[in-house]
C-alpha cells in the first residue's frame, strides 16, 4: 500500500548534501509506489511561532499568521510519513526546519490535537561537514516519543564539506534505501 510522504527540508542550498539526500530517498520512496511532497523552506515565507495558544487545529490554517505554513498545515494533516531533512547547524537541526516544526504546534491545539499519534510515521536526513549529531538525534527522538510517530530511524552523513561531498557516499544509498523501505 504506497504512502503520503511529506518532507521538509530546511536546507538553505537547494543543490547541497542536505538536497541530495532528499533527491535519494525521494527516489527510493518514489520507485517503491509512494507519493512525496517536498517542501523548501528556505524559499517559503515562513515566521516563528508567537507562543499565543490562539491555534485551532480543526481549522484549513489552524495558526493565528496567514503565511506559507498554510500549504504545509493540509500536507501534514495527511501524510503518513513526514521526514525531516536538514544541515547540521550548531549541533541541531537548521532555523528553517525548527521554525516550522515550532509551528506545527498549531495542529495539536484549540479543537483536538490532529498531530499527535495518528498512525505517523517519521525519519531524518542530516548532512554536515562534522560528524557531532547527537545532540539533533536526542532531539528527534525526543519530538517522536511526544508525538507519539514511529521512528523510522535517520540518514547521518557527516564529512561534507563543500556541495557535491555527499554524492557516491554509502549514506546517499541509505536515504534511497530508507525512501524504498517505506510501503
Amino acid at each position: 500500500m504506497s504512502k503520503n510522504i511529506v518532507i521538509m527540508n530546511g536546507s538553505p542550498r537547494k543543490k547541497g548534501n542536505t538536497s541530495a539526500l532528499v533527491k535519494a530517498f525521494t527516489e527510493g520512496a518514489e520507485n517503491a509506489g509512494n507519493t512525496v511532497t517536498e517542501f523548501f523552506l528556505q524559499g517559503m515565507d515562513i515566521h516563528g511561532c508567537l507562543g499565543c495558544f490562539g491555534g485551532h487545529s480543526r481549522q484549513a490554517c489552524p495558526c493565528v499568521q496567514k503565511d506559507d505554513m498554510s500549504q504545509i498545515y493540509p500536507a501534514v494533516r495527511e501524510a503518513d510519513v513526514v521526514v525531516l531533512a536538514s544541515p547540521l547547524y550548531y549541533w541541531t537541526m537548521s532555523g528553517q526546519l525548527r521554525t516550522a516544526l515550532d509551528r506545527l504546534f498549531a495542529l495539536e491545539e484549540g479543537d483536538g490535537n490532529l498531530l499527535r499519534g495518528n498512525g505517523k510515521s517519521s525519519a531524518l536526513l542530516m548532512a554536515a561537514e562534522g560528524h557531532a549529531f547527537e545532540d539533533a538525534v536526542l532531539y528527534f527522538d525526543h519530538l517522536m516519543e511526544h508525538l507519539r510517530w514511529k521512528n523510522l530511524g535517520y540518514v547521518l552523513a557527516g564529512g561534507n564539506m563543500n556541495t557535491g561531498d555527499v554524492e557516491g557516499k554509502t549514506e546517499m544509498e541509505q536515504a534511497r534505501t530508507l525512501g524504498a523501505s517505506i510501503h
